[in-house]
């Protein structure tokens, strides 16, 4: 154990992750777990009770589309599977540094297995010094800040978790270790090609409303910005100097995401004459549809068309020895401060207790926009008020419909 930890200290650690379905079947209510989640849809104070159903409604819509691309990387998400194996060999790194009774636990967000699951487990080990790690080296308030506020309800609400000893590690990546692994793995892909120092290094990061960051004072692009900065440094002191861009995915709705959108500059790059690129996934690490389906099958695709002859792709870190092991050393360094916030308190996630942490990052959070808003199809203060009021009646509109015909209306929509 390290200095400061109990050499009869029972530690555990906590991986947090978003989830995804494992079959075809489970797409539908993966779906819903996730826009359940108030922190995806927010509703007006009024209208809350209506979260079920609007969750039941967006999920039921977008259930097929998204079926399609799991079935495209073999019918389901592959990402139990990798964080499991992940879990094993933190496991395995930290036993082998001197943790030798260290368990590792996987708890995801949206589906199995569930946070609530892990946490019950970790309370049936008798686990008494526990580091949360979140599989996000980036924090956000979309990704590790939900999973935070689902573990902040539960110590709460569990007497038996209240004076469990924990630390959480909210974001981590400014980790050499991190840095190193991405760099070697960007190095050995570069030699694919044909002349890579003609290469475009193309970081690719899941996007989330700019709302979050202009009005509710997520750190996601200052650190993702920061990060893309680390490794490229890391890359010159190799000796590799190409020249880079970094946009941001996946988004949804109508309303403004981080911009460059990842879409729109590969086409301004193939216009541009670029003709070689390699595709970094920057916020990822494990593989999941994001990067084999939405990267190597959409965005690969969209790049042929705009021109660009030559497409690698940065696989995601997975189980990366050298990754693997900078995390076993980010946790063994963080157990020495269990029950005790660390760093500048003025930060926005200081490493630390989870209840001090989010008082912390609280303190001048104002509400946060919802980063998928269906019904915000005008642009002002007024007509998003109307906008949403609209909606409401939409919504019991249709279900009203479906009493009266005894028909499925949203069944027939997706007939069509």
């Amino acid at each position: 154990m390290p200095p400061g930890v109990p050499a009869t200290a029972r530690v555990g650690v906590l991986l947090l992750n978003l989830g995804g379905p494992d079959t075809l079947k489970d797409v539908q209510p993966f779906l819903y777990n996730l826009f359940a989640d108030p922190e995806i849809i927010r509703l007006p104070e009024a209208v809350k009770f209506l979260q079920p159903v609007v969750a039941g409604l967006i999920s039921t819509l977008r259930a097929p589309k998204s079926a399609e691309g799991y079935q495209a990387i073999g019918g389901g998400s592959p990402l139990r599977r990798i964080t499991e194996e992940q879990a094993a060999a933190l496991q395995a790194s930290l036993r082998a540094k001197g943790c030798g009774g260290a368990r590792v636990y996987v708890g995801m967000r949206y589906w199995y297995p569930f946070t609530e699951e892990a946490v019950q487990q970790i309370k049936e080990d008798g686990i008494d010094h526990l580091v949360i790690l979140p599989l996000y080296p980036q924090f956000s308030i979309s990704t590790s800040g939900s999973s935070f506020r689902l573990l902040e309800s539960l110590f709460k609400n569990d007497p038996s978790l209240r004076e469990l000893k924990h630390t959480v590690i909210p974001s981590w990546y400014n980790r050499q270790g991190y840095v190193d692994a991405m760099a070697d793995l960007m190095v050995t892909e570069l030699e694919k090609f044909r002349d890579p120092e003609d290469v475009e290094v193309f970081f690719s990061a899941h996007g989330v409303p700019t709302s979050y960051i202009e009005e509710a004072g997520d750190p996601y692009k200052e650190e993702m910005e920061e990060c893309v900065a680390l490794i490229m440094g890391e890359l010159k002191r190799r000796g590799v100097a190409n020249r880079h861009t970094l946009a941001y995915q996946s988004r949804v709705g109508p309303v403004e995401w981080l911009q460059p959108y990842t879409d729109v500059t590969i086409k301004q790059l193939g216009e541009g004459g670029c003709r070689s690129l390699l595709a970094v996934p920057i916020s990822f690490v494990s593989e999941h549809i994001e990067t084999l389906e939405e990267i190597d099958v959409e965005y690969r695709e969209l790049a042929a068309e705009s021109g660009i002859k030559e497409w690698g792709r940065v696989p995601a870190l997975n189980t990366n020895v050298r990754f693997i092991d900078d995390l076993a050393d980010a946790v063994i360094e963080a157990l020495p401060f269990v029950g005790r916030l660390v760093g500048n308190a003025d930060s926005l996630v200081p490493v630390g207790e989870l209840e001090a942490l989010l008082q912390a990052y609280d303190r001048e959070r104002l509400s946060v926009p919802s980063p998928v808003a269906p019904w915000e199809f005008g642009w002002t203060k007024s007509a998003e008020i109307w906008n949403g009021r609209l909606a409401m009646i939409g919504i019991l509109s249709i279900f009203a419909l479906e009493i009266y015909t005894g028909q499925s209306i949203l069944k027939a929509m997706m007939l069509k």
